[in-house]
């Protein structure tokens, strides 16, 4: 019961989205406003300002992220009045939560909506110049690098057993599966690194995992082995969860590369040496 209010919360954002004629979603922040509790727009306001500083900090163009538009609204006695609104993109919705009340339960739940997709999106967008191969070589030299910083984070919460602690990661992430049920279904040898027989998508989402688990871990200042387990497989699910309300494919459906990272490492290396 507990998963299906979380799903049905989280479809209120989805329930809010529009498409515009090009194809592209978007978002009216008045609409927002009411979904995150805020009562006045003018305090709303001011949350959004603090959105467009990070958004500009950001280097990106906050015209494109929150566009200004108006908008008229019945006020009664078959009486209309003009109001400000913003269309914002996924980019800007993500940006505003973040600068929101995150112990306000719809607002704790935009973040998470918000952020694993467009955080996905940032990774692959980030490198969407290069091959599938080089992207992948890319992503998975990242997860190496966060997932050693989240072994030092988890040691020092107290986790001891770190095989068991990344396998409450994979097991909401990936609906249950441990390590070694991933490892089989994608028929690898034995001790043969499961994260270098990934596509880019999938390193993405894994990459995702792990740098949110690391952060929430030492956000809230989690103490004890059981704790932090308990952690990593909310926050896998979570992103499973989001995954699923987007209509996107589940990492077990993704496919498994004919290369590993390992042949390509050798690969590239042969190139670039000729």
């Amino acid at each position: 019961m507990k998963n299906e209010i979380i799903n049905y919360n989280e479809t209120i954002f989805e329930n809010i989205k529009h498409i515009d004629d090009e194809g592209v979603e978007f978002w009216y922040a008045r609409e927002l406003m009411k979904v995150l509790d805020y009562k006045k727009w003018q305090k709303f306001l001011s949350t959004i300002e603090r959105a467009k500083n990070a958004c500009k900090a950001s280097n990106y163009n906050v015209i494109d992220q929150f566009t200004q538009v108006g908008k008229l609204v019945d006020i009664g006695s078959k009486t209309r009045r003009k109001i400000s609104d913003y269309k914002l993109t996924r980019y800007a919705c993500y940006l505003i939560v973040q600068k929101c009340d995150p112990r306000t339960k719809a607002v704790a739940l935009g973040q998470t909506y918000f952020a694993i997709q467009t955080r996905k999106q940032e990774i692959l967008e980030e490198y969407e110049h290069l091959s599938e191969d080089e992207k992948r070589l890319k992503i998975r030299k990242q997860t190496k690098k966060e997932n050693y910083t989240l072994n030092r984070t988890a040691v020092n919460a107290g986790v001891k057993n770190l095989d068991k602690f990344h396998n409450a990661g994979y097991k909401g992430l990936y609906n249950g599966e441990t390590a070694d049920d991933i490892a089989k279904r994608k028929e690898l040898r034995y001790r043969e690194d499961m994260l270098d027989n990934m596509g880019s998508e999938e390193l993405a989402d894994n990459l995702f995992r792990i740098v949110q688990t690391n952060s929430k871990l030492k956000k809230d200042n989690i103490i004890g082995e059981s704790k932090s387990c308990e952690i990593h497989y909310e926050v896998g699910k979570k992103i499973r969860d989001t995954i699923n309300e987007l209509g996107g494919t589940m990492p077990e459906d993704l496919p498994t590369p004919n290369k590993s990272i390992k042949e390509l490492e050798t690969k590239y290396k042969l190139k670039n040496s000729d």
